[in-house]
């Protein structure tokens, strides 16, 4: 038995790719039955905005295949085969085992993935695809992604520019408490305001150069005040931050319209700038802006990729574990297969001698247990050097002899 992965991911597909090869639970399960027919017992389906893909276990080459055209037949609007990609054995484990920890996301490190992947797991499990071998593995990698989270702390280096500039707010004055304006209505604004009350701020004004967008925001944030973008600079002068996220061509807030009486800070996650660097100059002012940010989240992201490297080891040092299980595991089956025959040994001669012999009951009891101890302490030995195989030619061609030799 081989482990195996094919798909596509946001390295090789365009998003309008990923989208179009995108599976519903629906199309799960009828993947898993076509490959069911095909001889793929074991199957995970993978399916993410950045990935569409498979992990499974296959016996004969042919079955990988098989899958392969299942897969390109699933999405029959797409030149599938174009974007496809495929592993086997060591570096579908591999894959895997980095797929969980993060190292093969869009974001290094990311933590979503690896809900993700237990999700996958428990799917094809609920579903009747799991079975022994596929659970161990995922579950490993699972187990080995989060020693990887916790030892290395990767995600702990953010590289959202706007949740860097909102953590240098909280060093820089501290958030909970303070008086806040919002100046934005897009994506990078909304963002702000989940890190911000993230950070426990409770007085939040907003306002966006178009009132209608100003208003939408309170559907998704409905404890801020909506205020005109014409009264920004009034209520600014009441404001301890302010945070500025706007697309404009111009500045939103210039030095020239406002001085500053009181300590301020100010934000400005904007590109071009929204605020006037000549506010830098102002004694009372504290100015970040993308120059500072994008330094801090180019760091982070180094930083990221030489803890990443560092996890390489620790793969390495799961992924033989795993695999040595997977090699045990190999001979189950004959090692079950050898104390099934020894059952069967054990239950013959007791009714043999039971029939010849005049026994009462402890008597029958004990002549069963020493029958069944004797085969057993026969066996040991065998089954011990069985699970000390460590080649899958050694494995086959015991098996090849046992099959042989106890004919069965």
């Amino acid at each position: 038995m081989q482990f195996g992965f094919l798909g596509i991911n946001y390295k090789n597909a365009s998003l309008d790719i990923r989208d179009k090869t995108a599976f519903t639970d629906a199309m799960k399960l009828d993947f898993f039955r076509k490959a069911e027919a095909a001889g793929i017992q074991q199957c995970m389906v993978l399916s993410t905005c950045n990935r569409s893909e498979v992990f499974y276990f296959y016996i004969e080459e042919r079955q990988c295949e098989a899958l392969c055209q299942i897969y390109e037949e699933m999405f029959p609007a797409v030149e599938v085969k174009a974007y496809l990609v495929t592993l086997s054995g060591e570096a579908a484990f591999v894959y895997l085992f980095r797929i969980a920890a993060g190292l093969e996301s869009l974001v290094l490190g990311e933590d979503q993935i690896l809900g993700q992947v237990k999700d996958a797991l428990d799917y094809a499990r609920t579903m009747g695809y799991g079975g022994k071998e596929l659970n161990k593995v995922v579950r490993d990698a699972v187990a080995c992604a989060k020693r990887i989270k916790t030892g290395l702390k990767i995600s702990e280096k953010p590289l959202s520019v706007s949740y860097i500039g909102i953590r240098k707010l909280e060093e820089a004055c501290g958030i909970a408490g303070k008086r806040i304006l919002v100046i934005g209505s897009g994506k990078t604004a909304v963002l702000a305001l989940k890190y911000l009350f993230e950070y426990q701020a409770v007085r939040i004004s907003a306002c966006s150069r178009t009132d209608a967008h100003a208003r939408r925001l309170r559907e998704e944030f409905p404890e801020i005040e909506i205020i005109s973008y014409e009264e920004r600079y009034e209520v600014l002068k009441k404001c301890d931050i302010v945070v500025s996220a706007t697309a404009s061509p111009h500045l939103v807030l210039r030095r020239e319209d406002f001085v500053p009486k009181r300590r301020l800070t100010m934000l400005d996650l904007a590109a071009p700038r929204d605020v006037d660097t000549a506010f830098a100059e102002e004694p009372r002012v504290t100015l970040i802006n993308l120059d500072t940010l994008q330094e801090i989240a180019a760091s982070h992201r180094r930083e990221r990729e030489a803890l990443a490297e560092k996890s390489r080891e620790m793969i390495r040092e799961a992924l033989q574990e795993t695999m040595g299980w997977l090699l045990q595991s190999r001979m189950d089956s004959t090692i079950e297969s050898l104390q099934q025959r020894c059952g069967e040994i054990v239950e013959d001669s007791y009714t043999y001698l039971n029939r010849k012999m005049e026994l009462g009951e402890r008597e029958k009891k004990l002549l069963k247990k020493v029958l069944n101890a004797s085969l057993q302490r026969l066996l040991r030995e065998p089954i011990q050097e069985l699970k000390r195989l460590d080649t899958e030619e050694e494995q086959e061609e015991y098996q090849r002899l046992i099959r042989q030799l106890f004919q069965i």
